[in-house]
């Protein structure tokens, strides 16, 4: 892999990251500058990390940074929940973006698993 951008899971996370500012970004004032922010944030934060991970020196800077997408990945489902909740979210939303999350999660656990495999790999051809 040449660059982040290659990986389907930063592709998966930077789609999803689009698709919640298009819709906290139509919510009014309030909700938008207060659930809205945090939502963006933590959604933002997986594909940020992804990114910034990859760009690491290390193996093990590479997998925290691939860790701290997946504590975002579980901080924007609790922000999902309480927009839905709060009727901020349409059914067919809701149902959108946790299937999106659903199919990045395990995405996400693979990469991080395979950034260890790739550690344990390049150790044992040295």
């Amino acid at each position: 892999m040449e660059s982040f951008e290659d990986l389907d899971v930063y592709r998966l996370a930077d789609n999803l990251g689009d698709q919640v500012w298009d819709i906290a970004s139509s919510w009014p004032h309030f909700p938008q500058n207060s659930l809205g922010y945090q939502l963006v944030k933590s959604v933002d934060s997986i594909a940020a990390n992804i990114a910034e991970g990859f760009g690491g020196f290390h193996f093990a800077e590479n997998k925290q940074f691939a860790r701290i997408s997946r504590d975002s990945l579980y901080e924007a489902r609790h922000w999902l929940r309480r927009a839905y909740r709060r009727s901020l979210l349409k059914e067919a939303e809701i149902k959108n973006l946790q299937k999106l999350l659903d199919e990045l999660a395990p995405r996400l656990n693979a990469y991080i698993r395979s950034i260890g495999r790739e550690e344990i790999r390049m150790t044992n051809d040295q």
